[in-house]
């Protein structure tokens, strides 16, 4: 679950054929493993407190992680009236909303179809994009990813038996988190491409504001627990710190490695993961429609994401540049995710922050 964020100017994506660091991989088995289990930490975390509770600890732990490093970095946050208001809109869209929304789903659906709801943030992204953004033009096969990733979505949800044995509210609020990623994505696109804030400034101030909008919520809509379950502490703990936190740092780094088209590639592993821990750990039952289902709309999210290639002078393809919507799930997702940048994230989503949307740049398990 990526967490989109608003970055520095990326570096340049290496160029096809050159050797990349082995230890690039171990921060992309890390994104994959931790946005898959973010639904999993969520459906834990539910069971000990309220959905505005859990959202709320995961931004306090996410932010806690960010505040440290700008801490050692010497990093400030941002300045300007008008960059904190719309950090204050990116906050809500692309961290507090969806990560609300999440938590509240699972309390009625399982972790497994939460994951794989995070995975239909490209498809929104792709039309949306469509609609708000004047340099996506759509093709073939970008429309045809598109219905083909709808298609998959009504064969998760079991439309021909009359979306029989499902919760329609908490699906329908797992749609709507992911739905709200790429909307995210594309105000940020819209209002913060040009700051001079960099990286980590935006995206803590971005966490920031969305902690600050959670705590003013959750008092009004929740009660103190009568007890405190560890278990479920632990889970919101992991959440936050890793899952919004950590994973947002990680991802930033990698995209800076290997560049957006390689590092988005992530959020295609995030549903799968989140389908086996919630099989294995949670126990929960997959109908065969839900694989099935997951692994067409993972089949469209990847279409919506082709582009043209052209050559350059020297005759290597030059790769797809990321379209809007393709986050640093994110982030961000899934988060991860988690600020807001371009592409096929994240879901995730789940972590949750802000890439400055650039032509390479990548989030909100």
């Amino acid at each position: 679950m990526s967490t989109p964020t608003v970055s520095s100017p990326p570096r340049p994506a290496p160029a096809t054929g050159a050797r990349r660091p082995a230890h690039w991989r171990v921060r992309f088995a890390f994104l994959a493993l931790i946005w898959g289990f973010s639904f999993l930490f969520m459906k834990v975390g539910t069971r000990g407190f309220a959905p505005f509770q859990v959202t709320l600890g995961r931004l306090l732990f996410g932010t806690a992680v960010l505040a440290a490093v700008m801490a050692v970095k010497r990093e400030r946050l941002p300045r300007g009236a008008r960059t904190w208001g719309h950090l204050a809109v990116a906050g809500f869209l692309l961290n507090a909303l969806p990560f609300s929304l999440f938590a509240y789903s699972e309390l009625t659906i399982p972790s497994t179809l939460a994951g794989i709801c995070n995975a239909t943030s490209p498809l929104w992204g792709m039309a949306l994009s469509l609609v708000a953004l004047s340099e996506d033009r759509p093709t073939r096969v970008r429309v045809a990813g598109l219905g083909l990733g709808f298609l998959g979505v009504l064969t998760v949800l079991g439309a021909w038996q009359g979306f029989h044995g499902l919760d329609a509210g908490g699906t329908a609020m797992a749609l709507l988190a992911s739905l709200s990623y790429p909307v995210g994505w594309i105000y940020v696109r819209r209002t913060l491409a040009g700051s001079t804030a960099s990286h980590l400034s935006l995206t803590g101030g971005q966490l920031l504001l969305a902690t600050v909008q959670l705590a003013v919520v959750t008092p009004l809509f929740t009660e103190v627990p009568s007890h405190l379950d560890v278990v479920a502490l632990l889970a919101i703990a992991a959440l936050g710190a890793l899952g919004t936190g950590l994973a947002m740092l990680v991802q930033y780094g990698m995209v800076a490695e290997v560049g957006p088209t390689t590092a988005q590639m992530v959020t295609y592993f995030v549903p799968i993961i989140a389908a086996t821990a919630g099989v294995l750990v949670l126990g929960e039952h997959l109908s065969w429609s839900t694989p099935v289902g997951a692994a067409i709309v993972l089949a469209g999210a990847a279409l919506t994401q082709a582009r043209p290639g052209s050559r350059s002078r020297n005759g290597v393809r030059s790769g797809a540049r990321s379209s809007a919507g393709t986050g640093a799930r994110s982030s961000a997702g899934t988060g991860a995710r988690s600020s807001a940048g371009t592409g096929a994230r994240n879901a995730a989503r789940q972590a949750g922050p802000v890439t400055r949307p650039g032509r390479n740049s990548t989030r909100q398990t």
